[in-house]
Parts: structure tokens; sequence; C-alpha cells
């Protein structure tokens, strides 16, 4: 795996805890620390949905190695 990937998988993790929070007790980690809808807010919230993005294509790049 390379940097890139992982650096993706970090944010994923930390989107899908933030998440978890969420629901759990209804507190938003990164707006807390931010500010709610803030630049940094924002940034940190796009830059998990690039990983996300991301992360679809490793996958379909996974899985399209495993039917070469």
């Amino acid at each position: 795996m390379s940097a890139l990937d992982y650096l993706a998988m970090a944010l994923l993790i930390i989107g899908g805890l933030n998440w978890a929070s969420v629901a759990l007790f209804s507190v938003d980690v990164v707006a807390t620390l931010f500010g709610v809808l803030s630049p940094a807010t924002r940034l940190v919230y796009l830059l998990v949905g690039i990983a996300a993005l991301y992360a679809i294509y490793l996958a379909s790049r996974m899985a399209a190695g495993r039917h070469s």
C-alpha cells in the first residue's frame, strides 16, 4: 500500500468515528474542534469525502486485479 492509501484509510477512519460519535452521542467531534461549518471543518469533511472517492477507486482497482 502507498502512503496515499494509508492517508485515505486514516481519513476514512476519522470520518467513520466522527459519524459514530454523532449517532451515539450527538457530538460532532470535528465541528466541536474547529467550529460549526468553519473553513477548517469544511476542509476536513471535504478531505474525508475525497478519501471515500479514492477508496471506491481502490476497491474497483482491486476487484479488476482479481479478474485479470
